[in-house]
């Protein structure tokens, strides 16, 4: 009985502390190491600040820690001049990884120079940081990265606060609040950048910050844009596709002879002024468009997209994204990815109206992962078990009231120092660049902001700075534009 018992001692001693432990992150909790990165030939000394912020519920108390990356110069005399740059990704579910370790942070992952991956895994410096000029603070919202809803709360519950249009937009704010009064920066100049959902969220942030920090923005960034909230069903949803339906055609050499030894920028004005100025009408008069009329559309389309007329009457002018990922290699036995075009991938059958699986975001996947954990586990020394989610359960998400564009627009007319950039990718087929042209067209249907809007294009996909020669333009332009956008000393924000 003695012995049993001694037994049962021992066991509680070994197991009970194992059993108590819990894979979870402390939702208020910073790790700051110090390295140095060259960027254009010079050295740029930086301190790393990751960890974790708590988002606050009503009575105060922690709901939900937001795991951050904060690069900061180290080497810079007055930061109240020094720019801040806040980034987000989109998903809405992804985590800050792919501009964080690909394009504006001081490292690089390991890829080719068209962005697919090699191995050994890893990452290196990024001479085209934009940490020169900037810091930047890589956010991951709820469910993301790191970033966790607090042990004990009603996780159910607490869905509503976190996973919808509006309710993202309105904690995120409160957090930047306590972000930049954390780190002393209510002075420098601020801008927001955003990619796919997270040019949705960054503007609709634009507007809360005003509205309910008192915060006011010097720049927005969006960098492959969603649709913003603006409308554009039936006829021009169909038509604003075909300007990208060309763009992959011609990479991948479908293109009548004519127009394939025209360069991409050369050749790409013809499509979309067919497009503005003929395909959205013709499409409007849907079956009472004249036969001889929608037959010679219809060639016309075939000839920009590279697709047969046939298959293009038989989706009466309206040919679905992801028929065209399926139809334009399909004799050659391959698909066309969604994010990337430019991306090949194998399906089970030739046969099918849809490719089985996005060849891009596969291929993403396989270098970005290894990649981000190493580099936040051995580089910047944040330990823990918790799995980084690469894409975070956020479902169902509210998408209702996305009125997100117009949120823009208000926010650049009531702050004369805002101004917006898009950049967008030729080979983007989820949120192509005659789309993001588009919404900056109607951002401002009066053209009184047009001066403070700009718009930016790459011949990559949806992220386009995985092209090394894309990197390399793309990061230049964020240089110009936060330049750009900086006033005068002493030049006053009026109209």
């Amino acid at each position: 009985m003695r012995k049993l018992l001694a037994l049962a001692i021992l066991l509680a001693i070994v197991v009970l502390p194992a059993a108590a432990q819990r894979r979870a992150i402390n939702p208020d909790s910073t790790v700051t190491t110090k390295h140095q990165v060259t960027i254009k030939g010079q050295r740029v000394p930086y301190t790393a600040t990751t960890g974790t912020q708590p988002v606050w519920g009503e009575d105060g108390k922690t709901i939900a820690g937001l795991f951050y990356t904060y690069y900061e110069r180290s080497d810079v005399k007055n930061r109240d001049a020094r720019p801040l740059v806040i980034s987000f990704n989109g998903g809405p579910g992804s985590a800050s990884v792919w501009m964080h370790i690909a394009y504006t942070g001081p490292r690089l992952l390991n890829i080719d120079e068209e962005g697919y991956p090699v191995q050994p895994y890893g990452f290196r410096e990024n001479p085209e940081s934009i940490l020169d000029i900037a810091d930047i603070v890589f956010v991951n919202p709820v469910n993301t990265g790191y970033s966790r809803m607090a042990e004990g709360v009603d996780k159910d519950k607490m869905k509503e606060k976190f996973f919808g249009v509006q309710a993202d937009v309105k904690y995120l704010a409160e957090w930047i609040n306590t972000f930049v009064t954390r780190k002393s920066r209510w002075a420098s100049p601020k801008y927001l950048i955003g990619e796919s959902y997270g040019t949705t969220r960054v503007s609709g942030l634009a507007l809360e910050l005003q509205n309910t920090q008192w915060m006011y923005l010097n720049g927005v960034i969006l960098v492959s844009p969603t649709e913003l909230g603006i409308a554009r069903s039936g006829p021009v949803d169909a038509a604003l596709r075909l300007p990208y339906f060309a763009a992959t055609a011609w990479y991948h050499n479908k293109l009548p002879q004519d127009l394939q030894q025209k360069d991409l920028t050369d050749m790409l004005p013809e499509v979309e002024e067919f497009t503005v100025n003929e395909l959205i009408p013709a499409i409007a008069k849907g079956g009472f468009l004249e036969e001889a009329k929608k037959k010679e559309i219809a060639g016309k389309m075939a000839r920009y997209a590279g697709i047969s007329e046939q298959s293009i009457l038989q989706h009466n002018l309206d040919v679905p994204t992801n028929f065209f990922w399926k139809e334009l290699l399909r004799q050659e036995g391959y698909t066309v990815g969604r994010l990337d075009s430019r991306y090949k991938g194998i399906d089970r059958q030739v046969a099918g109206v849809r490719p089985d699986f996005n060849a891009e975001l596969t291929s993403w996947l396989h270098s970005f992962t290894p990649a981000i954990n190493m580099y936040l586990r051995d580089e910047l020394k944040y330990k823990t078990d918790v799995k980084y989610n690469m894409f975070g359960p956020v479902r169902p998400w509210d998408n209702s009231n996305d009125n997100t564009g117009e949120n823009l627009r208000q926010a650049m007319a009531q702050n004369p120092y805002l101004h917006v950039m898009f950049q967008a990718g030729y080979y983007d087929g989820a949120t192509d660049y005659f789309n993001a042209k588009y919404s900056m067209w109607q951002l401002d249907p009066s053209g009184r902001l047009r001066d403070r809007l700009s718009y930016k294009g790459y011949r990559s996909g949806h992220m386009m700075y995985l092209r090394q020669e894309d990197l390399v333009s793309a990061n230049e332009d964020i240089r110009a534009f936060i330049r750009s956008s900086l006033p005068k000393k002493g030049q006053p924000a009026m109209y």
